[in-house]
């Protein structure tokens, strides 16, 4: 591990004493500005960010419980700013953020690569990191942390929020992405260049993103002059074992200066963090907390400014009881880790929890986008290669599919492409109403699909995806006989037993599905409805215990990775069973499946 200050040090500083701030913040800057950099890849928020990670460590440092959590605690804050400025970013209007702008001399691969000395497949892989998505970048961040030997998977589990088992899911998930965008680095790095990859990159502008990713490592997979850049790969754990953190550059090394007066208990804490990579104008940030049991008022300015004259700082009296934490447009939106959370002198409403695993389906309805983000779902979809119609809120992912046969066309899935890496199969093949292809039919179309280079999940049946001889069955010995890949099994159930046996009902059809085919799963679509007798619906009492001990059992379900309710939309036909009336109006189930997760 580096050598970052200690317990004492923490509890000094949550004291108020400047000394013990002073260290605190410069020991673990370098930890943060690692995670940052990597996470955004050398963007020009980067600064922004580190400024507002250690901003909410000082304002929040008075509140937190157990100093040997710091660390971690440092660490969820941190994932909280990164995924806040994913957010921002994808929601800002067009005039005001353009994509990918990078600070020239901050590229954070470059960095790392030149004050790490990186060379060989270590330097491959630092430039593979251009080319892995949001997401997988900012749990990379993590992961190189741990693989280096600078955080520990407890840690990464913390920040994260997510259990032990998704967090390991989701390791390998990105390892695999890792190790395909290495490849395409080194197809790419390759002399002499292959002719055939010269002219399939004649259209691309240079810049790395997913669809690159995929195309140029299908050729790679095809190409007999690239096809040996799969071979001789180092583990990646390998490779950045005992790698230090970078360092972060002298721009940001800033100092802090922390003054402390007694004024009627109060004390007066002015926090000088020089941030001075961007260019953009720093405006000063005038922000009050509690830093053991007083008030304290909190600067943050750029270096090269002067220090406001000490009467614009002014301390608050102090409180004569902690205020309730209100939302704010930078407030994090994940969960706080319960070792760290705060106690509001007043109950505040539950919050939704947010799930990687948690979705839902969606139609079109008043109050969507709201809906979506306040169910703290991870993901949605909408049975359609593209998500025109029914947007959702930054940070909640879409996950396009291939409906059925009609679908299968070259401008479908050049539109599914563009949505993402994970692609859904036929919507329930085996019914007549609905995708009606028989075996053969989806098999022959089944390489259409595969050829995107997308993770691809198998037709979701309606019933019978556990028996022997069954639709699914036949399909997935089919795929098997012709080489025909299918990454996990997708799923669709619909309980018409109301009782509390419903959940082992479930669950048990889930597991024996996984036993059966030994992938991971992925429930599309789940609930309770009787469609051929009464009552046709549950009570909402019935319906909240089962969401209640479905959704506990999915979550707990290491092979299980996501799972979507059956629907978003509570109107009109679907009032019954649905989650949300409008925007902010969830219902009985809907608050049910909101605190999920």
């Amino acid at each position: 591990m580096a050598d970052q200050p200690d317990i004492p040090t923490v509890i000094a500083a949550r004291a108020g004493d400047p000394a013990a701030v002073d260290r605190l913040v410069a020991g673990y800057l370098p930890l943060v500005y690692t995670i940052v950099g990597r996470a955004l890849e050398g963007h020009a928020d980067v600064d922004d960010v580190v400024q507002d990670v250690m901003l909410r460590v000082l304002r929040n440092l008075g509140d937190l419980r157990e100093p040997e959590s710091f660390r971690s605690w440092l660490v969820a804050i941190t994932v909280r700013q990164v995924r806040e400025r994913y957010r921002s970013r994808r929601g800002a209007p067009e005039g005001l953020v353009h994509e990918d702008v990078r600070d020239p001399g901050a590229d954070f691969t470059d960095l790392a690569i030149t004050r790490l000395e990186l060379s060989g497949q270590r330097r491959e892989t630092a430039e593979a990191t251009r080319w892995l998505d949001e997401d997988n970048r900012e749990l990379l961040s993590l992961w190189w942390l741990e693989a280096s030997g600078e955080l520990t998977r407890d840690e990464i589990v913390a920040a994260t929020d997510v259990s032990r088992q998704h967090a390991a899911v989701r390791i390998q998930r990105m390892k695999a992405q890792l190790e395909t965008a290495r490849v395409v680095v080194r197809a790419l790095a390759a002399q002499p260049s292959c002719p055939d990859l010269r002219l399939l990159t004649v259209p691309w502008d240079g810049r790395p993103g997913p669809l690159w990713r995929k195309r140029i490592a299908r050729h790679t997979r095809d190409c007999r002059v690239c096809a040996p850049a799969w071979d001789g790969l180092v583990a990646a754990e390998r490779l950045l074992a005992g790698l230090a953190l970078v360092p972060i550059p002298a721009s940001l090394a800033g100092q802090v200066v922390v003054t402390k007066a007694a004024t009627g208990g109060a004390a007066q804490l002015v926090a000088k963090i020089g941030f001075s990579l961007s260019r953009k104008v720093l405006t000063a940030a005038l922000s009050t907390t509690t830093v053991a049991g007083g008030a304290a008022a909190v600067v943050v300015y750029r270096q090269a400014d002067p220090p406001p004259a000490p009467a614009a700082v002014v301390a608050a009296p102090p409180p004569t009881s902690r205020p309730a934490q209100t939302a704010s447009p930078s407030a994090p939106s994940s969960r706080t880790p319960s070792a760290f959370k705060t106690t509001p002198s007043a109950p505040a409403a539950p919050s939704a929890r947010t799930s990687e695993k948690k979705g839902v389906s969606v139609w079109k309805f008043t109050g969507l986008k709201a809906a979506l983000a306040d169910v703290g779902a991870g993901w949605y979809y909408n049975w359609a290669p593209h998500n025109d119609d029914v947007p959702g809120p930054a940070g909640v992912e879409f996950v396009p599919m291939i409906w059925g046969k009609a679908n299968v066309t070259d401008g479908t899935l050049a539109q599914a492409e563009r949505e993402g890496d994970v692609l859904l199969g036929f919507n329930e093949p085996d019914l007549a109403g609905q995708a009606n292809m028989s075996v053969d039919d989806a098999l022959a179309a089944w390489p259409r699909l595969a050829s995107t280079e997308m993770r691809l999940g198998s037709p979701a049946v309606a019933f019978g995806a556990d028996k022997s001889g069954g639709w699914l069955e036949r399909f997935m010995a089919g795929a098997s006989a012709r080489g025909l890949r299918v990454d996990f099994i997708t799923l669709h159930w619909y309980g018409s037993d109301f009782s509390d046996a419903a959940v082992g009902q479930f669950l048990g059809y889930v597991d024996a599905v996984h036993r059966k085919y030994g992938k991971p799963i992925w429930v599309t679509e789940y609930g309770l409805m009787n469609f051929s007798g009464t009552p046709k619906y549950p009570t909402a009492a019935q319906e909240v215990a089962f969401i209640k001990g479905s959704t506990k059992g999915l979550e707990s379900r290491s092979y299980v990775e996501r799972y979507a309710w059956f629907a978003l939309p509570a109107v009109g036909d679907s009032r019954d069973y649905g989650l949300y009336l409008d925007g902010d109006s969830p219902t009985a189930a809907g608050k049910a499946y909101r605190a999920a997760g």
